[in-house]
């Protein structure tokens, strides 16, 4: 059995004869004797080797299409200190922005977008809308409206909109995993040949409206859908405006995800004269089989941001910020009424992990993952594993004069790890939190659980650390006298 909270710290001073400025830090990883003997990697950290802006913020987030109501508007500030740059919303048909007589009604949609506001980020909005006067018939496979000319009308007036609001260079992402339509709730169903004369027509519409716009797509639930090279080969051969390129992938295993940002960057580099940015605008672990273990998801979100900073994503979404049940009704006007019970069930009846708040809006673990990957801020530092399974991110803040750390053992295995500190700027002192997964508390200060702190110096060891798998740190590297002297910096 893995203790709840398995660390204890002891420090001792060793003198080093060699060099000042390498520091050797000895962390043991240890579970009890029942489990397998603790593996071992080493983790250089070099504080003089800038590898440009760390930019956190990239890791987005996005929420679920499930309603009209606005989900997060209790969690406004919750979200706001994750400092996400881009936060994903679906335009759906249940907003009813299209009224009979040529009406436009955007007040309930204004809520939704009005929360992304509040919370610092810039709206993705999905274009997920199937409004009845275009599209007569439900059915997924019906994918062009009945006359494209109101359709354009229609999604310029929505731009506009938001355009005339004063949100400038909005991303918008025509469809959403139009290559399984109903199984991913989306009232479409695209061939390659449709989907790129659908984005041709909407995308003109789009920049009529706002020539500032980013857009792009397209949302797929598999990057190897054959709707990705169809409309590359049309955004190449026909200039079609591209801005990014989307997709998604629910996979437990972190290098899963790399591998699909590998395969999208390969895709691209056959047509040399597109440079769209890569969007992976839904991840999370396997919906169908959720871990057991409450560590898991956070030390998974932790290991997927590193693995997307290190094939060079543009941006991310994670999915999702809360669970929330649906209304079957409201589905039933765009979608089959087969595709409608199954939107209802897995969403009113399947247990759900997705988002960083549950039903109930509580907050679950892995929010505390963001909530440390936001603090990472200021430039990158090298930060270089031997262990496919240990990571970390480092980072200078020169506003705020320190260091951050954050590292991780994305493994069942405990690890005993080297820590190497190359180039370390003099004394600092270390404040320590690690991330308590299974306290039954809420409290920030019991999630974020503060740990002994640590002097790291040329001169100073520290002996022994105790962890468990799938755990997290986050170190605070701050100069002696650190209090002073950001106090009087100069402005």
């Amino acid at each position: 059995m893995i203790p709840r909270h398995g660390s204890h710290f002891a420090f001792e001073k060793t003198l080093v004869g060699a060099s000042r400025l390498l520091a050797v830090i000895f962390i043991v990883v240890a579970l009890a004797p029942a489990l397998a003997q603790s593996g071992a990697a080493t983790l250089d950290l070099d504080f003089t080797k800038k590898l440009g802006s760390m930019e956190m913020d990239r890791i987005g987030l996005g929420q679920g299409g499930l309603s009209p109501n606005p989900m997060w508007d209790s969690r406004i500030a919750e979200i706001r200190a994750l400092r996400p740059h881009l936060i994903r919303l679906f335009v759906s048909e249940y907003f009813n922005i299209s009224s009979p007589g040529g009406k436009y009604h955007f007040t309930t949609l204004d809520q939704s977008v009005n929360e992304i506001v509040r919370a610092g980020a810039i709206p993705l909005m999905c274009i997920a809308i199937k409004p009845k006067a275009l599209f007569p018939k439900i059915d997924q496979d019906q994918v062009d409206p009945n006359d494209y000319g109101k359709w354009e009308e229609l999604i310029s007036a929505i731009v506009n909109h938001y355009k005339q609001q004063g949100l400038r260079e909005i991303y918008w992402e025509v469809g959403n995993e139009g290559d399984i339509g109903e199984l991913g709730g989306s009232p479409y169903r695209f061939t390659p040949e449709d989907y790129v004369r659908y984005y041709r027509h909407t995308a003109a519409a789009i920049l009529r409206a706002d020539p500032k716009a980013h857009v792009g797509g397209p949302a797929l639930a598999s990057c190897r859908s054959a709707i990705l090279p169809a409309l590359l080969s049309a955004a190449d051969g026909d200039r079609l405006p591209l801005s990014f390129v989307s997709w998604h992938i629910y996979s437990s295993d972190p290098k899963a995800i790399q591998t699909t940002i590998e395969y999208v960057k390969d895709l691209l580099a056959q047509h040399p004269s597109l440079h769209p940015e890569t969007i992976l605008d839904e991840w999370n672990m396997a919906l169908t089989a959720p871990p057991k273990d409450p560590r898991i998801q956070p030390a998974f979100v932790a290991e997927t941001a590193w693995r997307m900073k290190q094939s060079g994503l543009t941006y991310s979404c994670y999915y999702h910020i809360r669970d929330y049940h649906v209304d079957r009704d409201l589905f039933a006007s765009t979608v089959s009424s087969g595709g409608a019970s199954f939107m209802a069930s897995w969403w009113n009846r399947m247990p759900q992990y997705s988002g960083l708040f549950d039903y109930q809006n509580v907050m679950r673990p892995a929010y505390f993952t963001f909530d440390l990957l936001a603090r990472v801020t200021g430039d990158r530092l090298e930060a270089e594993s031997d262990d496919d399974s240990v990571h970390a991110f480092l980072a200078y803040d020169k506003l705020y004069n320190y260091y951050s750390l954050m590292f991780w053992n994305f493994s069942a295995t405990p690890v005993s790890l080297t820590l190497r500190l190359h180039g370390l700027p003099g004394t600092l002192t270390a404040h320590r939190r690690m991330l308590d997964a299974e306290t039954p508390s809420q409290d920030e200060n019991a999630r974020l659980r503060p740990l002994d702190d640590v002097l790291l110096a040329p001169d100073a060891i520290p002996a022994e650390i105790n962890l468990a798998p799938y755990e997290i740190q986050f170190w605070s590297l701050e100069p002696l006298h650190w209090r002073a002297q950001i106090m009087n910096q100069a402005p």
